[in-house]
């Protein structure tokens, strides 16, 4: 059985706002995935939780993080905003870098909806700092002009049932230059609500975290 794993909340500074999180550190974490929630989510959003949960499992750290102060987060400009969203991301992988019980670790970024569209810019602006993306149920549209510089292995979760997103992430995927999969999870919607979809997304991103973050000279 896997030792439980210790979380705690921090805050990251972007500027001169500052950003709630929740770190989960397993005990012998051999890497770190960062979230980048859809639009009208947060750190507290039950989807990415049980994600987190299972990748903890694995022994991948995890940090739940709000990419929007509250009054930013009431602004729609804003929570469509994904050069904003992606500056936040990147900021908080600073921080990460630079934080005594994540600085040695391996990081990627787990995007869902708007957020993969954030994830996926920040990867490609700092191709150095992140080692595989994820998303599920994602815009990767929204980040379409840096998806050929987007180095990260990028796997791209789509729900059966997600017409319109699957043809999203179909010409996303031939956008993408680096070692890139789509899987399509029969009978899912958007949300990942029917019985079995959201640990199909968790054992999945597990894998793929797994694979690429551990990789030797990664």
């Amino acid at each position: 059985m896997t030792p439980q794993a210790r979380e705690q909340p921090i805050v990251v500074t972007a500027g001169r706002v500052k950003l709630p999180g929740i770190l989960g550190l397993p005990s012998s974490a051999t890497g770190l995935v960062v979230f980048a929630h859809g639009s009208g989510s947060g750190r507290h959003s039950p989807r990415n939780m049980f994600v987190a949960r299972t990748l903890r499992d694995g022994n991948l750290a995890t940090l739940l993080i709000d990419l929007l102060e509250e009054e930013e987060a009431e602004d729609r400009r804003k929570v469509f905003d994904i050069a904003l969203l992606a500056d936040r991301l990147l900021a908080a992988t600073e921080w990460l870098s630079h934080h005594e019980e994540t600085a040695g670790l391996r990081l990627g970024y787990f995007g869902a909806s708007t957020g993969a569209g954030a994830a996926l810019q920040a990867s490609a602006r700092s191709p150095a700092s992140v080692g595989a993306v994820v998303s599920r149920g994602g815009r990767p549209d929204l980040a379409s002009v840096y998806l050929p510089d987007v180095m990260a292995p990028t796997l791209l979760i789509v729900g059966g049932h997600d017409l319109p997103v699957i043809e999203m992430n179909q010409e996303a995927l031939a956008l993408l230059t680096c070692p890139k999969e789509l899987v399509i999870v029969p009978g899912a919607t958007h949300l990942f609500e029917e019985r079995g979809t959201l640990e199909q997304v968790a054992d999945l991103a597990l894998r793929w975290f797994l694979r690429h973050l551990n990789r030797p000279g990664s």
